[in-house]
């Protein structure tokens, strides 16, 4: 990787990273909150009582983080229903360090997901973060994180076994035991979570209405803004709802909001097979690759490694064993950023020798992120299935899409969690309308796995901002420390100034951008 520019700092947290601002020359902070939403005036005045983060760590790994002194900590209240706001609230957690500098204000991160720890993202960059115009502010959205009510569907042991269940029985009888079996998560999800009310509100619109109420409560007139890939919806979304709420938005791996979810999540899939394409080609460049030194046949060597695992699981660690779904996971966890590969290779060695523990631990890293929290806010947000058949067409489109993840078993026609998800959603897939909505900028990578670049790119069209395009095979570039994508959105955060349209960075790395 290239050395970082000198206005940003490298960061080991999630391969995100963030800037040191302090040589830069801020314009002064507007005063007062701007307009507050009548029936939530005592949301939007609330005053935060900062104080330690020590209650607010999830993980014995980020208590030590937290510990730091420089970082403060703080509830802000929402109502858990926007449209009883006299009801039951919800309390999200808020961390910050803050700066010493003349400041803009502060810079809200979010990590993306669902299910990503704005917290966690911003404990992490603290460190690299420095003293400049911006306090560094993080929050976990509602049901995440240290916010409460938490959404969670399962304990650690059923997590576990609802990871390895995969569904090969296409019968009637087959397809009765694998919605039996969504409907029983379902039940546990709302039990767990704490009711239906919690999981009717858990979408990205009430995210966005909490993040304009953090806004306030930080004192900021106008939002500033850095989120990478889910965090983009719940950017593209604020920028709709609060448009004369903006100072500066830089969206990073950009989810398309008007694409119907699933057809996004068959494009999500087909770059997943175009960067298990590129990384078979480089892993075929030595002789000792496990996928063989011919990349056109490293699709039939993984599925010849892999599709015995479906009904063979092999030893890993701790007593536990590698199955199908966890080896495809993590696959897809290491195609994420390049720097992964290795240790991909090294497992898919090892899987060949009948050792599934380092494919495993792969899996497990991909499942710190909050799954339970993805499936929620997806059923909320989403366009759901719920014709059998479509649903066995939808599994097919998927195998074509992605062959490396088509295990060969047949298609098992059952309705999904969001097929049989008992509250409606709240949201539509749709092309965001935000009049008055200052220029925005727009990240987006030619070979992004998990979000393609022609997401960013319907983005860019919708919100007539201005598109940043990356030639790389990776998810995310912000803040990896490549001068042509750093200092483009620097000097946009800080100054509020754009790049030339139809602007492209290619790095030094080739396609590890």
């Amino acid at each position: 990787m290239s050395r970082p520019s000198a206005r940003w700092a490298a960061c080991a947290a999630a391969a995100l990273c963030t800037f040191g601002l302090a040589a830069c020359a801020p314009a002064p902070s507007e005063a007062g909150i701007g307009p507050v939403p009548a029936g939530l005036e005592r949301f939007y005045t609330q005053q935060l009582d900062w104080g330690s983060c020590d209650s607010f760590a999830i993980s014995a790994a980020d208590g030590e983080v937290y510990a730091d002194p420089a970082l403060e900590c703080a509830r802000l209240e929402v109502p858990l229903d926007y449209a009883a706001p006299d009801g039951r609230t919800a309390q999200i957690a808020v961390l910050r360090h803050a700066t010493d500098q003349h400041k803009i204000g502060s810079l809200v991160v979010n990590p993306g997901g669902p299910g990503g720890s704005g917290t966690q993202l911003a404990a992490y960059l603290a460190g690299t973060f420095g003293d400049g115009p911006f306090d560094l502010v993080g929050f976990d959205p509602r049901g995440i994180g240290a916010s409460t009510p938490k959404l969670d569907c399962l304990t650690d042991a059923a997590a576990l076994a609802y990871r390895a269940d995969l569904d090969v029985d296409p019968s009637p009888a087959g397809v009765a035991q694998a919605e039996a079996e969504t409907r029983d998560y379902i039940a546990a999800c709302t039990e767990r979570s704490g009711g239906l009310d919690v999981l009717a509100n858990s979408g990205t619109r009430d995210v966005a209405r909490d993040l304009d109420v953090l806004r306030a409560a930080l004192g900021d007139r106008r939002l500033t803004y850095l989120g990478y890939s889910y965090g983009t919806l719940i950017g593209s979304t604020y920028a709709e709802m609060f448009p004369g709420n903006v100072r500066a938005l830089v969206l990073d791996g950009a989810v398309d909001p008007a694409q119907p979810s699933d057809d996004e999540t068959v494009a999500q899939l087909a770059g997943f097979q175009a960067a298990f394409e590129v990384y078979a080609a480089d892993c075929a460049t030595a002789a000792e690759c496990p996928l063989g030194t011919d990349p056109a046949a490293a699709t039939a060597v993984f599925q010849q490694l892999t599709r015995p695992l479906v009904t063979a699981p092999v030893p890993a660690s701790n007593g536990r064993t590698l199955g199908y779904n966890d080896a495809v996971t993590a696959v897809i966890s290491a195609l994420y950023d390049p720097r992964g590969w290795p240790a991909l290779t090294d497992g898919l060695a090892d899987l060949k020798s009948g050792d599934g523990a380092a494919l495993l631990a792969l899996a497990d890293a991909y499942y710190e992120l909050d799954t339970d929290v993805l499936t929620v806010v997806r059923c909320a947000d989403d366009e759901r299935i719920t014709d059998r058949a479509e649903a066995a067409a939808f599994s097919q489109r998927l195998a074509a899409a992605a062959p490396f993840a088509d295990p060969g078993t047949p298609v098992v026609g059952a309705l999904d969690v969001c097929g049989l998800w008992p509250v409606p959603p709240t949201s539509s897939r749709h092309v965001p309308h935000a009049d008055a909505l200052p220029t925005v900028l727009v990240v987006s990578t030619t070979g992004d796995p998990a979000t393609p670049y022609s997401a960013g790119v319907a983005l860019a069209d919708a919100l007539d901002a201005r598109l940043l395009t990356v030639e790389g095979t990776r998810h995310g570039a912000v803040g990896l420390g490549w001068s042509c994508v750093d200092d483009v959105a620097a000097d946009y955060l800080v100054d509020l100034t754009l790049p030339a349209e139809g602007i492209r960075c290619t790095t030094t790395e080739g396609t590890d951008a």
